[in-house]
């Protein structure tokens, strides 16, 4: 008997095509999933353009799936048909982050071994919860659900959001209802066509800036309201945003370093902190009250920091709960939805190129249909790994 085979999109260096790979069968503990909708993120282009050193040739980690073969003394509550979602990011075991050390959702089978099963990383969705191609913005919603569990003890009267990609458009659009109408939202643009493209959305922030208008622009958009910043940013443009909100705020600012850092990254405008170890200090969820860091800025000016790496499961439930409440809220961020083989190619045009246009529109968010055909995908309850 033949090996099952099946279709995913594999990196290897610079190249990024279409394979047919060997499909595994779990073992004790482990789940195989049948991914539904898979998302494509920040980090995902910075490995396609060589900027990451992560080895996983198959990347991937946001979206939806279907349990469709678990292993001996597996969870039964992922029982073969049961939609999950997958936290990427392991609090204990830093060889499991989906995606990027181990092959991700870009394929229509993935294996979840059985130390991340064991974790509580598979999350089984309620069917009312289904969010169907908007499951790509399930992990990144969960992000910035964890953001705000600390913002909204905080009375935050102005919040800034750095970043023009899927993450900062959804903490624009979830801060009213998440931490309540009476927050002011500022949203702080890498390019003009990034300005250009929020400004003609219904959910929009209410003030719209780009990064080159700098600190002033800044600073008059904020006001004197207690203030909060988020940088949803890439990791080579994070500290200069945190230096731009830490010079223009006013009074005491707090600021969530969501975004990516260099592993050695410092400010002369805060002396004595350690960025990274702060980001660090909170991973998956833990501890339950999260560690925020008190410091002074080099002029005496109080600043709290504080970040993450990866979410809880409540996080991936509220976001998933927080979609099937306000889907059109939301449901432009995905500009895109692709099969396996046009994902391949608009990859590849991302690795090439800094342009996120693809077919005449601007890129938010790619929302891949992995699965060939959802009636193939056992819907019912299998008793054993053969049904793979």
């Amino acid at each position: 008997m033949s090996a099952a085979l099946h279709r995913a999109i594999v990196r290897d260096g610079r190249r990024i095509r279409v394979e047919l790979r060997p499909t595994p069968r779990p073992v004790a503990g482990e789940v195989l999933l049948a991914p539904q909708t898979a998302g494509l993120c920040g980090t995902d282009l910075q490995m396609l353009r060589g900027l990451r050193g992560d080895p996983a040739p198959v990347i991937g980690h946001e979206g939806s799936a279907l349990v469709v073969a678990a292993g001996p003394d597996a969870d039964p509550a992922l029982a073969p048909g049961t939609r999950v979602v997958v936290n990427p990011t392991h609090p204990d075991d830093p060889s499991f982050l989906l995606g990027h050390h181990v092959d991700g959702l870009l394929q229509e089978r993935t294996l979840i071994p059985q130390s991340a099963v064991r974790a509580g990383l598979v999350t089984p969705l309620p069917q009312s919860l289904a969010p169907g191609d908007l499951a790509a913005l399930l992990e990144p919603l969960a992000t910035v659900r964890y953001a705000f569990s600390v913002l909204e003890r905080m009375g935050v009267g102005t919040l800034a959001v750095f970043g023009d990609g899927t993450v900062g458009h959804l903490a624009v659009r979830a801060a009213g209802r998440l931490l309540g109408p009476g927050v002011r939202t500022v949203h702080v643009h890498r390019t003009d066509a990034g300005r250009a493209w929020s400004e003609h959305r219904a959910h929009r922030a209410d003030v719209l800036l780009t990064a080159a208008e700098g600190g002033e622009a800044l600073r008059a958009a904020v006001g004197d309201a207690p203030a909060a910043v988020l940088l949803a940013t890439p990791r080579d443009a994070t500290l200069r945003c945190l230096e731009t909100a830490v010079r223009a705020v006013p009074g005491e600012l707090v600021v969530d370093l969501l975004g990516g850092l260099p592993a050695d990254a410092t400010s002369p405008l805060l002396p004595g902190v350690e960025l990274a170890a702060v980001r660090a200090a909170n991973c998956g969820g833990r501890p339950a009250v999260p560690r925020i860091a008190r410091a002074l800025t080099d002029t005496g000016a109080p600043v709290r920091l504080f970040g993450h790496r990866g979410v809880a499961e409540r996080h991936l439930r509220d976001a998933a709960a927080e979609l099937a409440a306000a889907p059109e809220r939301y449901r432009d961020l995905v500009t895109h939805v692709a099969d396996l083989d046009e994902a391949a190619d608009i990859m590849r045009h991302l690795a090439a190129h800094r342009d996120r246009t693809w077919r005449g529109r601007r890129l938010i968010k790619l929302a891949v249909r992995v699965a060939p055909d959802r009636s193939a995908v056992p819907t019912t309850p299998a008793p054993t790994a053969s049904a793979v």
